[in-house]
């Protein structure tokens, strides 16, 4: 079984994210985009869920997978690698670090408030940068 989970990880933008400042994703016609799921699910509910939570419900509410199926769907969805929070765009694009806890559990840090610095700063934490929208 696969996991995109960190513990005691601070993820720092992408070094070509082109915002100074996080942002709000926006709406788009036809449905919320992955970026907006993913602000959506973290933004109210810090330290809530893992990675794995959050990348496994935006696929299965984008898949349509019923509840009832989804214990068997996310055994499967993890059985192989998947991209974790380091290639969300929300790391990438909007301006927004992730922090892992102890447990695993995720919150959006926005670029720009004094908390990002100071995590960004904290050597307890093992700190990795979200990937790179473009080849360097």
């Amino acid at each position: 079984m696969h996991t995109t989970n960190y513990t005691n990880t601070f993820i720092a933008v992408a070094d070509d994210c082109p915002v100074d400042k996080a942002e709000v994703p926006a709406s788009k016609a036809g449905g919320p985009s992955v970026a907006e799921h993913q602000f959506t699910l973290l933004h109210d509910r810090p330290y809530a869920l893992t990675s794995d939570d959050v990348l496994f419900t935006v696929h299965a509410e984008r898949q349509g997978i019923p509840e009832s199926e989804r214990e068997a769907a996310r055994a499967a969805f993890f059985s192989k690698g998947q991209p974790c929070m380091r290639a969300s765009p929300l790391t990438k694009r909007y301006g927004f670090g992730v922090h892992s806890d102890a447990r695993g559990r995720i919150a959006l840090v926005p670029l720009g408030s004094p908390e990002y610095e100071r995590l960004a700063k904290d050597e307890r934490l093992e700190q990795v940068k979200a990937m790179r929208s473009k080849r360097a």
